[in-house]
C-alpha cells in the first residue's frame, strides 16, 4: 500500500515464494543504521577509511609532482652554474643568482616572487611551490627544463621571462581542461 500511495521507486516489495522487500542501498543503509548501532559505527568507520585512502592517494600524486619539480630544478641549477655564474664567486653570491632564477620561474608561473608570496601569506607554512596545484607543478617542472635550455642559449633574463610566461599560460590552459588532470583530483 505504501508503495502505491507514494509512488516509491527506491523500495520494491514482492509477494510469493521468492518475494521479499528490496531497497535502494541508501535506504538499506539507513534502515541498517536504525536497527543496529554497530552497523552504523562500522559504516562511518569504513567511510572514513575510504576517504583517508583517497586523500593519501591524492597527497602521493601531489608529492610525486613536487618531487619531479625538485629533480628538474637540478637541471635548472646546473645550467645556471655552467652559464651564468662566473668562475670565482662566494656562496652568498651564487645563492643570490640561483634565487633570482627561481624567482624568474615564480614570476612567470605565479605572477609573483617568493618574497612577495611570503609577505602576502605570512601564516602559511612552506613556500609558494609547496602550495602549488598539481597543474602548476607540472608546468613548473617543464619550465625548469626549458629555462635551462634558454640559459644555455644565453638569452637575456627579460626575454626568458616573457617566453616562459607565455609557455606557462599556454600549458596551464591545456592542463586545466585536460580530462587526465581532472581524473587526478
Amino acid at each position: 500500500m505504501w508503495l502505491a500511495q507514494t509512488n516509491a521507486i527506491g523500495l520494491r516489495a514482492t509477494a510469493g515464494r521468492y518475494g521479499g522487500t528490496y531497497a535502494h542501498r541508501d535506504i538499506a543503509f539507513e534502515f541498517g543504521m536504525w536497527i543496529s548501532p554497530e552497523f552504523k559505527i562500522y559504516l562511518i568507520k569504513e567511510f572514513q577509511r575510504l576517504k583517508d585512502a583517497e586523500n593519501d592517494r591524492l597527497r602521493l600524486e601531489w608529492n610525486l609532482q613536487r618531487t619531479l619539480a625538485k629533480i628538474n630544478y637540478r637541471i635548472h641549477t646546473d645550467a645556471i652554474k655552467e652559464t651564468l655564474l662566473p668562475a670565482a664567486v662566494t656562496r652568498p653570491q651564487a645563492a643570490a643568482v640561483y634565487a633570482n632564477e627561481a624567482d624568474l620561474l615564480n614570476v612567470a608561473l605565479f605572477g609573483k616572487t617568493a618574497k612577495e608570496w611570503r609577505e602576502a601569506n605570512p601564516d602559511a607554512e612552506g613556500n609558494i611551490r609547496d602550495h602549488a596545484t598539481i597543474e602548476q607543478l607540472v608546468v613548473l617542472s617543464n619550465m625548469e627544463s626549458l629555462n635551462a635550455v634558454l640559459v644555455r642559449q644565453a638569452l637575456p633574463q627579460a626575454e626568458r621571462l616573457l617566453r616562459l610566461n607565455q609557455i606557462a599560460i599556454s600549458q596551464m590552459r591545456s592542463l586545466l581542461v585536460s580530462s587526465t588532470m581532472k581524473n587526478l583530483k
